[in-house]
C-alpha cells in the first residue's frame, strides 16, 4: 500500500481522511481578491481531485471563505466530505469602518465592515460555531479546532476546550482540537486536554521537524490525530529547486537554505521526485499524521497539489536523502 495515497483515521469519531484536504484561506481573499470566474471552480477542482477534507476559519477574509466553502460544497452529499472551522475569533460589525477600508493588515482583500475579537469562553465558542454554520449553509460542522491561542492558553483550557468536549459528547461535533504554528503548546494541550485532533503548521517539514520532538510522539501516545499544513514553509519547498526571492516561514530564505534545498533537489531528480512532492509525503511518513492540508487559489494549482501524494517516493530516494544528511 502507498502511505501516500491510503486513506487515515481522523479523529475518534469515525472519520477518516485522504492524504491531501484543502486549506480554504485563499477563498477569503488572502493576499489578493479572486475574480467571480475564478474562485467558484476552486471547490469542484479540488473535488474532482479526489480531496475530500476541507479547512476554513472565520478569520479567513472576515468569514468570506466559510461562505465560499459552503457554496461550493453545496453540490455535494454531506456525508461524503469532512468540514473543520476553527474558533477563537467572533467576528462582529466593526464600528470604525469608513468605505474603502480593507483588511489587508491582515492579509485579506475584502472590506473590513466586520472586526475579529479574540474569544476563547464557552460563550465565545457557541456564538462561533452558530455563526460558522450560517456563512457555510451547512448542517454541520465535523471538526472544530481552537485556533491560535498562543496568548491565551489558559482561556482555551478554561472555557474553548471543556465546551467543544461537551459538543462531541452531545455528538453536535464528531472531533476536536487545536490549530496553531507551534508544537509546544499543542503538545500541552493533547496531554491535558482529551481532544482528538490537531492541526501544526510548518513544525513538521522537510526543513523544520521540531513537531516530532514534542508533539508527534504525544499524539502517538494519546491516540491524537495530527494534520500538518504549511509544509513549503511559505515557499522555498514549493518549486522543483528553489527560486530567486524564495521564502522560509515569510522571510528571505538565507543562501545557507537555498543551497541545502538545492542539494535535495539534485538528488530526488534522478529519482523522477521533485521536492514539493517529497515536501508533501515526508510528513506521511509518520503514522500519528493523518493528512497534509494545503492551499490553492486556483483550480490548476488545487488539482497539481492533490497530486503531490499520487507518485510514491522511494525508499531508495530517502535512504539516500539520510546519507547526505539531507533529511531532518
Amino acid at each position: 500500500m502507498n502511505i501516500a495515497t491510503a486513506s487515515r483515521t481522523f479523529g475518534r469519531g469515525g472519520l477518516t481522511v485522504g492524504p491531501i484536504g484543502y486549506g480554504v484561506a485563499a477563498l477569503g481573499n488572502l493576499y489578493r481578491p479572486l475574480a467571480d470566474d475564478v474562485w467558484p471552480g476552486i471547490v469542484p477542482a479540488a473535488w474532482e481531485a479526489g480531496i475530500r477534507y476541507f479547512d476554513t476559519a472565520p478569520h479567513y477574509g472576515l468569514g468570506l471563505a466559510e461562505k465560499r466553502l459552503g457554496a461550493g460544497l453545496q453540490e455535494y452529499p454531506r456525508d461524503a466530505f469532512v468540514l473543520s472551522t476553527k474558533v477563537g475569533r467572533v467576528l462582529e460589525p466593526n464600528p470604525d469602518y469608513r468605505e474603502g477600508d480593507t483588511d489587508l493588515g491582515n492579509l485579506f482583500a475584502v472590506p473590513s465592515t466586520l472586526r475579529r475579537r479574540l474569544d476563547y469562553s464557552r460563550d465565545g465558542v457557541l456564538r462561533s460555531i452558530e455563526d460558522s454554520l450560517t456563512r457555510l449553509g451547512l448542517d454541520r460542522i465535523d471538526v472544530v479546532l481552537v485556533h491560535d491561542s498562543d496568548e491565551h492558553e489558559r482561556e482555551a483550557l478554561d472555557g474553548a476546550f471543556p465546551a467543544l468536549d461537551e459538543l462531541r459528547a452531545q455528538g453536535v461535533i464528531r472531533s476536536y482540537g487545536a490549530g496553531m504554528n507551534q508544537s509546544a503548546m499543542l503538545t500541552r494541550f493533547v496531554r491535558e486536554t482529551d481532544l482528538d485532533i490537531v492541526m501544526c503548521a510548518g513544525r513538521y517539514t522537510l526543513l523544520d521537524p521540531s513537531a516530532e520532538q514534542d508533539l508527534l510522539p504525544a499524539a502517538a501516545e494519546r491516540g491524537v490525530s495530527v494534520a500538518v499544513a504549511a509544509v513549503f514553509n511559505s515557499g522555498i519547498l514549493a518549486t522543483d529547486r528553489p527560486v530567486a526571492g524564495a521564502t522560509y516561514d515569510y522571510g528571505a530564505a538565507p543562501d545557507a537554505l537555498l543551497a541545502h534545498v538545492s542539494r535535495i533537489a539534485d538528488i530526488a531528480a534522478p529519482h523522477g521526485v521533485t521536492v514539493p512532492q517529497l515536501a508533501v509525503q515526508f510528513p506521511l511518513r509518520h503514522p500519528a499524521v493523518a493528512t497534509v492540508v494545503l492551499g490553492a487559489d486556483s483550480a490548476a494549482q488545487i488539482t497539481r497539489n492533490a497530486g503531490l501524494a499520487a507518485v510514491p517516493v522511494p525508499d531508495a530516494l530517502w535512504a539516500e536523502l539520510s546519507e547526505a544528511g539531507l533529511l531532518p
